[in-house]
Parts: structure tokens; sequence; C-alpha cells
């Protein structure tokens, strides 16, 4: 399928995300979503799929400690100045699980994006804010380079017999990194500028019509995102 429909189908997802408040409708979503992800090279999707447990979970138990909703109490914690009462409730858990639940369905999506779609295909396709596509694109594709040039940092440390253990030792890797994605943001300019790329005129592209499976693909976005307005 070509990545404009798949874009398409992506950003009714998110919008599903945001709007629907039926659990099982957020559930069933959630699970096509992370099947589309494990379709992807696993060595480049676990990365992505710890961070979505991580910031899901975290979302999760931080709910029910802000928030100060329903008259069910599970547990009754101490008064914290400012914050009030620390207190847990069968409606806040209900509430933060949904809230965890929509967070990982946006990650879910954006993780699909960035291991599934051809981006270089998506911007020759589009046309409406071509830039700001074009600028998400390679942000998105620059950061399995940041895991590989991390793992070279690893790697030159441990031949100098300097370990790298937890997440103090790992810490010191973000000064390098930080330092070779602006030295590779820089080329990149350098090089978009010298094959024109910013001048007036376009290249001549070719448009090919879509096919049935790609115009059912938009339908089922543009569904998709009607029922979840109206009724998920």
């Amino acid at each position: 399928m070509r990545p404009l429909p798949s874009l398409a189908l992506l950003s009714a997802c998110v919008v599903t995300a945001l709007v629907a408040s039926h659990p099982l409708s957020l559930a069933t979503l959630a699970a096509a979503l992370l099947v589309l992800v494990l379709r992807a090279s696993w060595r480049r999707a676990r990365l992505y799929l710890l961070g979505i447990v991580v910031s899901s979970l975290s979302l999760f138990l931080i709910w029910p400690l802000t928030a100060h909703v329903g008259s069910h109490p599970l547990w009754n914690g101490p008064i914290v100045p400012v914050i009030g009462s620390i207190d847990v409730t069968y409606e806040e858990l209900s509430a933060g699980a949904m809230q965890a639940l929509r967070l990982a369905i946006v990650a879910l999506a954006f993780a699909v994006w960035a291991l599934r779609l051809d981006h270089d295909r998506l911007v020759r396709e589009v046309r409406l804010a071509r830039r700001s596509v074009l600028t998400v694109a390679l942000a998105t594709r620059l950061i399995p380079t940041l895991e590989r040039d991390a793992v070279g940092f690893i790697e030159a440390l441990r031949g100098r017999g300097v370990p790298v253990r937890g997440l103090r030792g790992r810490a010191r890797l973000l000064a390098p990194l930080v330092a070779s994605s602006l030295e590779r943001g820089l080329t990149l300019a350098e090089s978009m500028e010298a094959r024109g790329y910013g001048r007036r005129g376009r290249p001549p592209r070719s448009h090919l019509g879509f096919s049935w499976r790609e115009r059912l693909s938009l339908a089922f976005s543009l569904l998709l995102t009607i029922s979840s307005l109206l009724w998920l």
C-alpha cells in the first residue's frame, strides 16, 4: 500500500484514540496497531515498545495520585500540601487506564509510522504541508541513526576498558550523541541546499491513481473518524 493511505489510516487511529470513550474500541485499536508494529524488525521495534510500555505504565500509576474524582475509594493516603489528599478510587483507576490506553495508541501509531512507512515515497506524494511532512520524516529517520551511534560509542568505550552500566553510565553518551546529531543535521542541510531544495519550481512528479485497496483504506479512515466522533 502506498504511504499516503497508510498515513490517513494512522491519522484516523490517532483521532479515534483521542475522542473515543469505549474501552473495548480503544483496546481493539491498540491490539491492531501492536500487530503492525510486531511485524517489523524486532531489533528496531523493541525500543519503541519499551518506550510505549514505560510511558503508558507511568501515566497509569501517576493518574490516580493526581486526580481527585470518584466516590469508591480503594486506598486513602496522606494529605500532601498543594497536591491535596493522596487517595486512589475506582473511578481514578478507570480513568487512568483509559488515558494510558490512549497514550499507547498514539505511540503505537507513531511506531508504525516510523517502522513501516516509506518516508521517501510519502514526501514525493504529499501535497499539503509538504515541508512539515519532510521535516517529520527526516527526524524520524534519524532515530535509528542515533541508535547505531549509541551502540558504536558503547563499543568504543568498552574497547578502552570503560564499562557502560546503568543509567549513569548511559547518561555519559548524551553529549556525544547530541554533538553527532547536530553535525549530521548540518551535513544534511548542506546536501539539501546543494541539490536545490527550496528553490522555485518543482521537478515533475508522476501522479498515479489509487488502487481499490487504497481507496478502501481512505474510505475506512473517514468512516473510522466519523464513527469515533459519534458512537465509539
